[in-house]
């Protein structure tokens, strides 16, 4: 049933006013109506925000806070798969599990693009795990000991595209989303691409013949989650020309979730649809670009898919003018607190208003967007301390958010605490470029070991798994 007015108009009352956009500092909020601001650079806010300041790495790699250390887990080019094979490169979106006696079994994305040829470290084409040889990407499973050290590395899936974020799932199990839309015949590729897939990390044999869940879509995925009360998953597109669009697939009647039990589904199941979202006073709303105050809350329809499988068209050019709401980068989600954390990474010339980052939660049972998160443009990205483009999140046991940069210049890790207020983690010394021009890769897939301990992250290029452990405490 559609939201009408009247409801929403009611149900907004509640929201609170939230709080204007101020120049170009990096404004947070991770509850509506807070202020957010960035932390001193000496961590004291408040007297106990953060870890306080990152010191530079004498190795090149990783400034932690003072008691933190980190321990290499891959590394493109020097650890090996349990077959011999190098690692596999460009490390993306990461999920973790709990193993045997202790251990951490995590999945982890290969974002490759293209024929296998472009890359010299592509993910192996291990026999009955591919589903096209000519594609590059895919993911690899790590084991990591319970104290810390690497176990063993092998592949989950190999022979998709474009590995770039996924989701953890209720039952134990990973789904990785190709950011890809080629079909057969298109850039050297024998099968098309725009799937999610699904991979278990426990039994590599449930994983033998790959097959595409068709049901969700054909696009350029970036993430999933799945709502564990209503059975909805939750998607995002990583796209432009136009803006790409958040997406919500509704399982078919009397459907049961389950280890395998995406891939039985007809390639039509259920419902996908693409929100159309609309302010207090009932106004329609193009773009989410277009909230430029913290705690604004839309709420939301959700329009139906014409052609999923986007045999002629792009899904998100299938919908006219003024029927469904755009958003640029839509990247990272992260399931919590009832509902779905959701990144707009950054807007540029093609959305109404530019801004250099978003979160927005997803409530399903009030069927509303809350913007959380809100960083205005940097007007310097090599400095160090200023905040863009936040990508791949994740919610911290220790409270807030956790948000891996992917913008321009030094790049971070950073949290967001739930009053509102941003501290750092980590920021990436390795320089890839020149000394008269440095370039950092993104920071990627950060989560937590399923004991709240270690942080897992990557760092994107040439492909770095890191574990950052130290006195991690709750952020009030």
């Amino acid at each position: 049933m559609p939201l009408t007015r009247r409801d929403f108009a009611k149900r907004s009352a509640f929201a609170g006013a939230g709080v204007a956009l101020a120049g170009s500092v990096g404004v947070l909020a991770t509850a509506p109506g807070a202020i957010g601001e960035e932390a001193p650079a000496d961590g004291t806010a408040g007297g106990a925000l953060g870890y306080g300041p990152l010191i530079p790495d004498p190795d090149g790699i990783l400034a932690l806070p003072a008691g933190f250390s980190y321990r290499i887990i891959t590394r493109t080019g020097v650890t090996k798969l349990d077959s011999g094979e190098s690692t596999p490169s460009n490390h993306d979106g990461t999920g973790t599990f709990e193993g045997t006696r202790g251990s951490t079994l995590i999945v982890n994305n290969h974002e490759l693009k293209g024929p296998r040829a472009d890359w010299p470290h592509p993910v192996p084409l291990a026999e009955g795990l591919v589903y096209d040889p000519a594609a590059s990407g895919g993911c690899t499973v790590v084991e990591v000991a319970k104290d810390g050290t690497p176990v063993g590395e092998w592949v989950g899936i190999a022979g998709t595209s474009t590995n770039c974020a996924g989701g953890t799932t209720p039952w134990g199990t990973w789904l990785t989303c190709e950011e890809n839309e080629d079909k057969a015949g298109e850039h050297g590729m024998t099968k098309d691409h725009g799937y999610v897939f699904e991979v278990d990390p426990y039994d590599v044999r449930a994983g033998r013949d790959p097959k595409p869940i068709k049901a969700l879509g054909r696009y350029a995925h970036e993430a999933v989650v799945v709502d564990p009360k209503r059975g909805h998953l939750f998607l995002t597109e990583d796209a432009d020309k136009p803006n790409g669009l958040l997406y919500r697939w509704t399982p078919p009647h009397g459907f049961k979730h389950g280890r395998g039990q995406l891939k039985t589904l007809a390639d039509d199941a259920g419902v996908l649809a693409a929100p159309k979202c609309f302010d207090s006073g009932g106004r329609y709303v193009d773009d989410l670009s277009r909230a430029t105050k913290t705690g604004t809350v839309y709420g939301v329809d959700w329009i139906e898919v014409p052609d999923r499988d986007a045999r002629t068209t792009s899904v998100r050019k299938q919908f006219a003018e003024g029927e469904i709401t755009r958003a640029r980068k839509l990247e990272g989600m992260w399931w919590a607190d009832g509902g779905a954390y959701i990144v707009s990474s950054y807007a540029r010339d093609e959305s109404p208003v530019h801004h250099d980052g978003q979160v927005w939660f997803y409530d399903p049972k009030r069927r509303t967007l809350t913007l959380k998160v809100l960083l205005g443009v940097n007007p310097d990205p090599s400095k160090d301390g200023a905040l863009d483009g936040p990508d791949n999140i994740t919610v911290s046991p220790y409270g807030g958010l956790i948000i891996s940069e992917d913008g321009e210049g030094v790049q971070h890790l950073f949290g967001a605490t739930e009053g509102g207020r941003t501290y750092p983690i980590a920021r990436n010394d390795l320089n890839i470029g020149t000394a008269e021009e440095p370039e950092f890769s993104e920071f990627t897939g950060p989560v937590f070991s399923p004991d709240g301990q270690t942080l897992f992250a990557n760092i994107q290029e040439p492909g770095i798994m890191l574990a950052i452990s130290g006195p991690w405490k709750r952020q009030r």
